[in-house]
């Protein structure tokens, strides 16, 4: 059949926008399942509560996604799709395909220098990889925004459904099987927490067989929040020394999982209380909060000898 010979008429900038916004949308879903995924295989502490706050700012994020896919899309997507088209006209003498990426690649560059000149400096592999992700992100919806084709939103919604969907489910298989591992923090006993534990910057904690600890330089300011979101010490002056030495006790609670061991320590000086247990198995930590435990900011002991 013969093509009529017409022109193809461009999308309404407003359906290319809307377009463009719904991939970027399904491509922040597709990240979201990968980040979740990693993160379980990544050592982490167990900021209990976090999940939950997620849900429940669910609909404030939605909307924070839709304004950011909105910008984003007028910022960097129209911009690599205009210049692609621009490039094909004047490099190859007509609009074609191929333009967009590397177009889309001198956009999302122009971005990640701006960001590196104004942050200061960042490593080099790391701006490579934020440059390569920019570029992978603003490419796909480009190509649809100068895409002629009509009833695409469709096939878009179900393919970017289907790769979120299979990227779940593959991770979750993953996990199951092993194949991906997931991340524990280490079974102790009692008899793997006598020894001594430093902070690395100069603070010590040294715990004995028989129940006893001696604090010696430990940081006692944990950002005004214990673990409980109690303040540790609203009586400090401000500007105080932070650091507390002492002696006290101590004990381990191994509580229903490696997510609920506990190492109970009491200082008179101090204020810490409850010490959680990280790292791996052959490098356990112990670990405060700082602050917010949603921020996952943490006040680490590691080992400083071979253990008991």
């Amino acid at each position: 059949m013969e093509k009529s010979g017409r022109p193809e008429k461009k999308r309404l900038f407003g359906l290319s926008l809307l377009l463009s916004m719904l991939v970027l949308i399904l491509e922040g879903m597709l990240a979201v399942v990968v980040a979740v995924v990693y993160g379980i295989t990544r050592e982490s502490p167990n900021a209990g509560g976090g999940s939950a706050m997620f849900i429940l700012f669910l609909p404030v994020v939605a909307v924070f996604g839709i304004m950011v896919a909105g910008a984003v899309s007028v910022a960097l997507v129209f911009p690599a799709a205009l210049l692609g088209d621009v490039l094909g006209r004047r490099l190859g003498g007509r609009e074609a395909w191929w333009w967009v990426p590397p177009a889309a690649a001198a956009v999302s560059l122009v971005l990640v220098g701006s960001v590196v000149a104004v942050s200061g400096g960042a490593d080099p592999a790391a701006a490579a990889v934020g440059w390569f992700l920019t570029t992978a992100t603003i490419t796909v919806p480009a190509l649809l925004w100068r895409s002629r084709r009509e009833r695409i939103f469709k096939p878009v919604i179900l393919g970017g459904v289907a790769a979120v969907v299979l990227t779940a489910v593959l991770g979750g298989v993953g996990l199951g099987t092993g194949v991906l591992e997931e991340y524990r923090p280490p079974a102790l006993a009692s008899a793997d927490i006598v020894g001594r534990w430093s902070d690395g910057q100069g603070g010590t904690v040294t715990f004995t067989a028989d129940g006893h600890v001696t604090a010696v330089d430990i940081d006692d300011d944990l950002g005004g929040w214990g673990p409980e979101g109690d303040s540790t010490d609203p009586d400090r002056p401000e500007g105080a020394d932070s650091r507390c030495s002492g002696q006290g006790t101590w004990t381990y609670e191994p509580g229903g999982g490696t997510w609920s061991q506990e190492v109970a320590v009491t200082v008179d000086p101090c204020g810490f209380d409850l010490w959680y247990v990280g790292g791996t198995a052959s490098r356990p930590t112990l670990y405060q909060y700082i602050g917010d435990p949603d921020s996952w900011d943490l006040y680490v002991l590691t080992r400083t000898d071979g253990g008991p």
